[in-house]
């Protein structure tokens, strides 16, 4: 299985591609988009979009797991994010991809194996699980790469459930 793991943003966003075969996790492709500040949001939004078909046109993943937003502080912000969200799902609907959405909490439990995890700690076992000789940067990168790590282990828990569930 193939995933695409999305830290979403407006300036920048995060992205990570990596193949799960049993318990293995492999890094495809790792990076991010990004684009100007001082520019028109219509443009920026379809600057992200147009991003997000090229790179699931290239590397062909079969599903995309995405952050939730979490924002408490800067509204304007989070209604920029969330738009930048939107077009990064409907990119990946278009293509057929199965999405998941995490919560930081849940990517953090996912990777670190403790939900309160420090991004520093996040960052270390990302780059421990998937064998990278440094953490990615910028830190965007790193964070969607636990994402998709986050849905690798979240799909195989799904798969076992279901497993249980037709024994039954």
């Amino acid at each position: 299985m193939r995933i695409i793991g999305i830290d979403p943003g407006i300036a920048i966003v995060g992205f990570g591609i990596i193949d799960k075969k049993g318990s293995k996790l492999t890094p495809v492709q790792y990076g991010s988009i990004q684009t100007e500040a001082h520019t028109d949001i219509a443009l920026r939004l379809k600057q992200v979009y147009d991003a997000t078909i090229q790179l699931i046109d290239k590397y062909k993943p079969d599903a995309m797991g995405i952050e939730k937003l979490f924002f408490n502080r800067n509204v304007t912000t989070a209604f920029t994010v969330a738009q930048a969200r939107g077009v990064l799902m409907l990119a990946a609907e278009q293509k057929g991809l199965k999405i998941a959405e995490y919560t930081p909490l849940q990517v953090k439990q996912s990777t670190v194996g403790y939900g309160k995890a420090e991004k520093k700690q996040v960052q270390e076992m990302v780059k421990m699980l998937l064998h990278l000789k440094e953490v990615p940067k910028p830190d965007d990168v790193a964070d969607a790469l636990a994402v998709a790590i986050c849905y690798a282990h979240s799909s195989h828990l799904q798969m076992k459930m279901n497993e249980v569930w037709r024994n039954d």
